[in-house]
């Protein structure tokens, strides 16, 4: 069996990637479209619940962005930084989901009152195991990286 020798830099080219990383990336990636679809599909429907500034239907929006480009960098460049973000990006929002279902947090500053205290919500359910398993798939895809930067440097 072959090794494969990855550079010390915290990027690495896609063909320089082992498999298992390769099978997590894509695998995670494609959890966090399930999570962005779902986002920007549901987002108007909580447009009504804002603050002066700011309302849960844009916050929506914006998590399906973010979701959208870190699917997309773990598609291209893999490395700690990458699956670091990816497993921010996807655990805070599985905490939330979860947070908000159970807990009246209330407003916070500029983010209105996220409080839905059901779990039949439209997509709600299919997004955060989806955000749920991303994050999971996104710690083991750091551990593999942390532990090849640290076989190769």
């Amino acid at each position: 069996m072959t090794e494969h020798v990855l550079p010390t830099d915290a990027r690495v080219a896609w063909r320089d990637v082992p498999v298992a990383q390769r099978v997590l990336s894509v695998l995670t990636a494609a959890l966090l479209g399930v999570d962005a679809f779902v986002h920007l599909h549901d987002a108007g429907r909580y447009d009504q619940f804002r603050t002066s500034v700011l309302s849960e239907g844009t916050l929506f929006e914006v998590q399906a962005i973010v979701a959208v480009l870190v699917a997309i960098a773990l598609l291209l460049r893999l490395g700690v930084l990458t699956w670091a973000v990816s497993l921010l990006v996807a655990g805070s929002a599985a905490v939330a989901v979860t947070l908000y279902t159970y807990v009246n947090v209330g407003a916070l500053g500029p983010v209105p009152n996220l409080y839905e205290n059901t779990w039949h919500g439209p997509g709600k359910v299919g997004s955060a195991v989806a955000e749920t398993i991303a994050a999971l798939l996104a710690v083991a895809g750091l551990v593999l990286a942390v532990r090849a930067r640290r076989r190769h440097s």
